[in-house]
């Protein structure tokens, strides 16, 4: 019934009419045309994601014939998660962020707001979606126009830097990339298979030095988005000056490319290669993590201890996806989807605490719980979330990953767990400084109010399904061991046996 709809293309065309629509509405109707938009994106989103638990979902036509491009697009797997976060985050921004527009600081309206952000989850949609590499560059660069817009548009008094700053280094990691992607072209010429198919290229003999010099290409460019440490500076400075909602959408949305993109091509396209850099990139997953640990402990501005969380966090995405068994590849995609939902809480419910208090100093805050409990409430369940409690989603992509990696690296697992300890630290630490003891006199004087409905309709929903994966994983779990038995079947690789033998 459904095969001849193209539902994919739909899917992703829907928010990129609707910016289109909003750039000439203005005011509560373009406001409410935004929303519509982006709610009949979320059920379509979750219609095709159903669908495709049934039956493969494809689109495929010639594009650009000489050189092998297809406009192709097709979902499983993964892709199915990561199109089931991106079309759950945008409605939940736009609730949060209602009035983004009627800040003194802001250049254009909500309604322009709205319209960036549906041109952005549109574009990250194709590259979900996409099984060429070619159409997938394309997006996964263009998705950076409408990002930079909510910075400078909306964000702090420091926007154009930060704008600019995130602007460069998404560049170069792009242009890296592209040479990568020549290069692709240049191999498949080569070897009589000129195709920019995934699952073509994924045929192609890639091993040796010209294979690992494409694949560190595209892994430094998806290395920036995720972004491991080193390449990480631009994430702090953003998220300090972009508004709660698009500092959500950078996060949960745009990041979740880089690890996306170390599975889908790295992994898939470069198989011998990902193995010669796994001991590097594991090393480098730990310093990220136990790194981006100390630095959220050691954060004085909200936005910023926020931001330094995600960079630990990726971390651990990352070492699960190169530890390379079953179950970390598992964890890793399911932590994908709950880190989505946790850091888009946390990050809102924090906007809305700085929005009250008129900073995001630390140490501005005192008491705030005695004045406003659902607020507090509502951070310390984020927060959590966050640290991976048991009987949130994170705790089970955190486990599957950690377990998974350490039937192949159990000392870099051990040493990876100190970052599992430090984000109890940060979290709790920065609950403490904020929320509890007296209500200090700056605080008071601000006359704090709790949460409004609207507020609390933009998280709740969101701690919902944190608390929903957590108890019951396993239908996504299923869903994402689609990907990783294809991962490991492509790679040649198979699982360590068990550390010891049965009975013993």
């Amino acid at each position: 019934m459904f095969n001849s709809i193209p539902l994919l293309t739909i899917l992703a065309l829907l928010p990129l009419l609707g910016a289109l629509v909003l750039l000439f509405t203005r005011g509560h109707v373009g406001k409410l045309i935004g929303l519509g938009c982006a709610l009949t994106t979320a059920v379509v989103g979750v219609l095709v994601f159903t669908l495709s638990r049934s039956t493969m979902l494809a689109e495929s036509a010639p594009w650009i014939r000489p050189i092998g491009a297809y406009y192709a697009l097709e979902i499983s797997g993964m892709s199915g998660i990561l199109v089931l976060l991106t079309v759950i985050l945008v409605p939940a921004v736009f609730i949060a962020e209602w009035n983004v527009g009627d800040r003194p600081d802001a250049r254009w309206s909500t309604t322009s707001f709205f319209a960036m952000a549906l041109a952005m989850q549109g574009l990250a949609l194709y590259v979900f979606m996409a099984a060429d590499v070619l159409l997938f560059y394309i997006a996964f660069e263009a998705t950076l126009i409408p990002m930079y817009f909510m910075i400078a548009g909306w964000g702090g008094v420091r926007r154009n830097a930060a704008a600019m700053k995130f602007l460069l280094y998404s560049l170069a990691g792009g242009l890296v990339m592209l040479v990568a992607v020549a290069g692709l072209y240049a191999v498949g010429a080569e070897q009589g298979n000129v195709s920019f198919l995934i699952d073509d290229l994924a045929a192609l003999d890639m091993s040796g030095t010209v294979g690992r010099w494409l694949f560190a290409g595209f892994f430094f460019a998806f290395a920036v988005k995720a972004p491991l440490v080193g390449l990480h500076t631009w994430l702090p400075d953003t998220a300090e000056q972009a508004t709660p909602g698009a500092s959500t959408l950078l996060v949960g949305v745009l990041d979740k490319i880089g690890t996306f993109g170390m599975i889908k091509i790295c992994l898939l396209v470069f198989p011998e290669a990902s193995a010669w850099a796994t001991p590097v990139v594991l090393v480098w997953a730990i310093v990220s993590v136990i790194y981006g640990a100390f630095m959220a402990m050691a954060s004085q501005d909200l936005m910023r201890f926020v931001s330094y969380t995600s960079v630990s966090h990726f971390g651990f995405m990352v070492f699960g996806i190169f530890a390379m068994t079953t179950q970390s590849l598992s964890g890793s995609i399911f932590y994908m989807l709950n880190h989505g939902l946790s850091s888009a809480a946390l990050f809102l419910v924090v906007g809305f605490l700085v929005h009250r208090r008129g900073t995001a100093d630390v140490g501005a805050f005192g008491g705030v719980q005695k004045l406003a409990p659902v607020l507090a409430g509502f951070l310390l369940v984020s927060g959590l979330a966050t640290l991976s409690l048991p009987g949130f989603g994170s705790f089970v992509g955190e486990f599957f990953t950690m377990a998974g990696a350490w039937q192949r690296y159990p000392i870099h697992t051990a040493v990876i767990t100190i970052g599992m300890v430090l984000s109890a630290v940060y979290v709790l630490g920065m609950y403490q400084r904020t929320m509890t003891g007296p209500v200090t006199a700056p605080v008071a004087e601000r006359v704090f109010w709790d949460l409004n409905v609207r507020e609390k309709a933009a998280v709740a929903p969101l701690i919902i399904l944190m608390l929903a994966f957590g108890f019951l994983p396993a239908p996504l779990l299923g869903v994402a061991d689609e990907t990783s038995d294809a991962v490991m079947s492509s790679s040649g690789l198979t699982d360590p046996a068990p550390l010891l033998e049965e009975g013993n």
